[in-house]
């Protein structure tokens, strides 16, 4: 005998499979009238029997920074890719740390990651960022020539799959994956922020974008 939570939990799983991107709280009761209106807490327990549900099977219920959303596991990548005949993008080193710089220290100017990197940052690299809407700017810093302030978005927590930048991992982890060469924090600085490479993320040594210069 079905439970009194099953219809609702039938139209939220619903939702989330038609909408294609994530769903909060909010959204979700916005699916009723006004007077069937479920309240929050009806709403997280029928979230709570959809992720129990997706236990053993190939799709997870995920929580991001903007909500919900029914995904396929990440350990399937490799073989659900292939469903596509154009390639995953592949982002190389310099762009990958230079996310990783906006992350842990926002917000930054591109002259900031480049006293840290010590090489130039290409233009490509930065309009790349904000086409994924991975980084936005924030504000100017007040010096000559108001140099932009970089910040990352709550895209980039969705791409991540991370409800908050307090889930980001810790700097030793990017480390231990090769990472972050060029990355000079020193040892007994405490990151509060980082960043982290999710499935569709490949890191190559050949990047896509232009060569940067080693400065002089």
């Amino acid at each position: 005998m079905a439970s009194d939570t099953e219809p609702l939990r039938r139209i939220v799983e619903g939702a989330l499979l038609a909408a294609g991107r994530p769903l909060d709280i909010a959204q979700l009761q916005g699916l009723f009238d006004p007077l069937e209106q479920p309240d929050a807490v009806q709403l997280r327990a029928a979230l709570d029997a959809i992720a129990a549900d997706c236990a053993g099977r190939a799709w997870e219920l995920r929580q991001t920074a903007s909500g919900y959303r029914l995904q396929v596991r990440a350990e399937l990548a490799p073989w659900i890719s292939r469903l596509w005949e154009e390639k995953p993008r592949r982002y190389g080193r310099s762009l990958l740390e230079t996310l990783a710089l906006i992350a842990y220290r926002q917000p930054v100017t591109r002259g900031d990651i480049e006293s840290v990197r010590g090489v130039a940052v290409s233009s490509d690299t930065i309009k790349l960022l904000l086409e994924r809407e991975w980084v936005r700017v924030v504000g100017h810093r007040d010096v000559p020539g108001k140099p932009a302030l970089y910040a990352t978005t709550r895209q980039f927590l969705d791409y991540f799959n991370l409800e908050s930048l307090d889930q980001l991992p810790p700097l030793g982890e990017l480390r231990d994956l090769e990472f972050s060469e060029g990355l000079e924090l020193a040892p007994t600085e405490k990151p509060t922020l980082a960043t982290a490479a999710g499935p569709e993320l490949e890191l190559t040594a050949a990047t896509d974008l232009p060569e940067e210069r080693a400065e002089p």
